[in-house]
């Protein structure tokens, strides 16, 4: 953290852009440091990834639990002088449950989904691909669980969202705006294609002229019932 302020946050000032620092914990006292430290050093925006342990609770993960999400939100929001997005896990029984209560916690926005537990084998060896034996998945294949939990969360709280998970194109995104998102994010298909986000945006402007809509906003939660 202390050299993505004095390295690369002066660099990413030269531009006209917004800031999101996305921060990571073990403790609520964790977070609320590295909230106000960012804070302090002029990020326009925290986004507060809940799916960590808490070493407090035997490892359990903060974003499993609505109390211990509430207190890191708390925190964060105590110790931070910008705008506050928690980032919810996917791996839980009823997201709406966390939504809630970050949101009763003081939570600005909310981003979603982050990465599901997933686990590969390599048969050959017999062992789990990865050393910690499972890993976040995360590409084309949680589109349509991210669809879900989106549009079950715009139901739940009032909150702006920020969508994610498995973005390829232009239509992916129309369809996570139209389940609830107030704007989205691409993530893995960078890895594949570095200019994803311009041809997703490219996309989007295509379906609001193809459709007569005078603004992306006009997407959020206009999914049409049965």
């Amino acid at each position: 953290m202390d050299a993505f302020i004095e390295h690369e946050l002066p660099e990413l000032r030269k531009h006209d852009l917004c800031v999101i620092a996305n921060i990571s914990g073990n403790s609520p006292e964790e977070y609320a440091t590295m909230g106000k430290l960012l804070s302090d050093a002029g990020v326009d925006l925290i986004e507060v990834n809940i799916s960590c342990p808490n070493v407090k609770a035997g490892g359990l993960a903060f974003g499993t639990c609505p109390s211990s999400a509430a207190e890191v939100t708390a925190a964060v929001k105590c110790a931070s002088r910008v705008p506050v997005m928690v980032k919810l896990s996917p791996n839980v029984t009823d997201i709406t449950q966390i939504a809630r209560a970050v949101e009763d916690a003081g939570a600005d926005a909310l981003s979603l989904i982050n990465t599901l537990l997933g686990m590969r084998i390599d048969i050959s060896t017999r062992r789990p691909v990865l050393r910690n034996n499972v890993g976040g998945l995360s590409g084309p294949a949680i589109l349509p669980l991210a669809v879900r939990m989106i549009w079950q969360v715009r139901q739940a709280v009032s909150l702006p969202i920020l969508g994610m998970g498995g973005i390829q194109s232009g239509e992916d995104a129309v369809e996570l705006m139209l389940a609830g998102a107030n704007a989205v994010a691409v993530g893995t298909a960078m890895f594949r294609d570095p200019y994803a986000p311009l041809a997703v945006q490219d996309g989007i402007a295509r379906y609001l002229e193809a459709h007569g809509y005078a603004s992306a906003s006009q997407l959020t939660g206009a999914v049409l019932p049965w």
